[in-house]
């Protein structure tokens, strides 16, 4: 079982201070804590371990300390900022665990831009020396960039002309669509291995701003002050977040509000999340007092832990069966609660962690039915988590309910901006307009009617049905499935996050299996060996 917690006291890559109304979040990569054994993290260069510890402190800077208006990413070495991912770990890991690292890193950045973008957390980059392919990516995740004048520092993407794959933490993307850097300088810029330094990379919009290296930390601080000044204040106190852990029996595990049962002879995994019980906090100031130990944001930081463990540890799963549980109506009066009172910061923050969670069951690479029987809680949140399902399979039951929630219209967006009630009516705007505004309480036969089910079933035919959808979608290609899958879950016009997670993802999942990178001779296995890599030039 991977432990995905960190905290700052136990941290061996980062450095987290906190200054007022500024952090510095200081990467200090010790070479001698690798995630895996095997390779050696120098230079300042990541792995998985080392990105867990970052996501880790955006998330507590969210959480734990509301006051922290700007944080300044920056190295505590002199010579290298970040060398980027670690190659020699690439170069050993399996082809799965590459793409799901990729994928964690992508997150990991996307939080960042997102608590820029809705919690007010602006970020500034220090680049003080090299920054080269994911370090350069993380630059580019921040607000603003920031470059030593010498004849040192440069910033790069060289993942093309050295290891014959592509950034893998949307780089490309943020280029074209993020800087708005023209395509042909773009173009020059992933094909230097050496990178653009000072003047011309600030001419060219790869930087925001470029000092000479005795002015760089008194700049680099007093912007971020600037920054500061302009940002509102939210709390001068935060909460703490415990730690996630889930009980393991077996190949079972069970978290407080969730719970996985994996099959690994079936590939199938049975996902339940259950809602509220009890007396639940009413207002931002009672969350306050309730801490992470609230249902709202113990359920789902319960909820993202589960889909990390699926991703990293049970690779050979194809089938997720999501089943939730509660009362609708216990469920929906947390969410009005924490949708009346979201001008306070924490339930801000929890409804955002709510999103980003929902984000990340979206972006499963797993086939996903909703199974909806008598004892489902098809409501608010969990119906969103219902409806991100690639079937819904629904029982034909006067007990069986769907309740939209004031969620449902645009609380808990898709990673290209729509709802999963837009996704879905595609061709009728009107009518899932109508039916988050509206916000009824539909019952079995209204749900099919309404375009909300795939199925619905009799009692009588549930078990088989059910059972033979089952394996027959256990029985086809993961490969042609994760493909159908990606381009059939996000409908419309594309934006900068889901380019990074359908295009990115796609290109890079395929060229990690290609004899020109991952070979025998491919660039990627012979980095740092005297013979270089041996490409097959057929373009397809």
């Amino acid at each position: 079982m991977t432990d995905f917690n960190r905290h700052p006291s136990s941290y061996h890559h980062w450095q987290l201070q906190i200054d007022g109304e500024v952090a510095h979040l200081r990467m200090n990569v010790d070479a001698a804590f690798p995630f895996k054994p095997g390779y050696e993290l120098k230079l300042n260069s990541y792995d998985l371990g080392v990105d867990m510890e970052l996501a880790d402190a955006v998330q507590r800077l969210r959480f734990e300390h509301p006051q922290v208006k700007v944080v300044v990413m920056g190295s505590a070495l002199e010579r290298a900022f970040c060398a980027g991912a670690n190659i020699l770990m690439l170069g050993d890991s399996t082809h799965p665990f590459k793409v799901n690292f990729c994928k964690f890193t992508n997150e990991t950045r996307l939080s960042l831009e997102d608590a820029s973008k809705h919690s007010g957390l602006k970020s500034i980059c220090a680049v003080n020396a090299a920054c080269s392919g994911g370090g350069y990516e993380l630059a580019l995740a921040c607000d603003e960039i920031h470059l030593v004048n010498d004849n040192n520092s440069a910033v790069s993407l060289p993942e093309v002309p050295l290891l014959g794959v592509l950034p893998g933490t949307g780089g490309l993307t943020r280029l074209v669509d993020k800087r708005k850097i023209r395509r042909d300088r773009a173009d020059v810029f992933c094909t230097m291995a050496e990178g653009l330094r000072g003047k011309r990379a600030l001419a060219w919009g790869f930087v925001d701003a470029i000092w000479q290296k005795s002015q760089f930390a008194e700049k680099v601080v007093a912007r971020a002050k600037e920054l500061a000044a302009k940002a509102s204040s939210k709390a001068a106190k935060g909460i703490t977040l415990a730690p996630i852990h889930a009980k393991v029996v077996g190949s079972t595990y069970t978290w407080n509000h969730v719970q996985l049962e994996v099959d690994a002879e079936t590939r199938v995994v049975t996902l339940t999340v259950n809602g509220p019980t009890g007396p639940q906090p009413k207002t931002g100031d009672d969350y306050e007092k309730a801490g992470c130990a609230a249902w709202a944001l113990q359920c789902w930081r319960e909820l993202d832990d589960a889909l990390l463990q699926l991703r990293f540890d049970h690779e050979a799963i194809g089938l997720l069966l999501l089943k939730t549980r509660g009362s609708r109506d216990a469920l929906l009066a947390v969410e009005k609660d924490l949708d009346a009172d979201r001008s306070h910061w924490l339930c801000n923050e929890i409804l955002l962690q709510m999103a980003r969670t929902a984000r990340r069951f979206d972006l499963m690479a797993r086939s996903m039915y909703a199974m909806v029987d008598e004892q489902a809680c098809t409501a608010g949140a969990f119906l969103e988590l219902t409806l991100a399902c690639d079937r819904v399979y629904a029982l034909d039951d006067d007990k069986v309910a769907f309740a939209f929630g004031p969620l449902s219209n645009g609380a808990l967006p898709m990673s290209h901006g729509l709802t999963r009630l837009q996704n879905r009516f595609l061709a009728q705007p009107d009518h899932a307009q109508k039916l988050a505004i509206e916000a009824p309480t539909l019952s079995a036969v209204e749900i099919d009617e309404q375009g909300l089910c795939t199925y619905l079933l009799d009692p009588v035919d549930w078990s088989d049905d059910t059972r033979i959808a089952i394996e027959e979608r256990s029985s086809m290609s993961p490969d042609a499935l994760t493909g159908m899958e990606a381009s059939l879950r996000f409908g419309g016009a594309e934006n900068c996050d889901s380019k990074i997670f359908g295009r990115l993802s796609a290109w890079q999942n395929w060229i990690f299996t290609r004899p020109n990178a991952t070979g025998d001779e491919g660039a990627l296995t012979r980095y740092g060996a005297p013979e270089g890599a041996k490409f097959d030039w057929r373009r397809t």
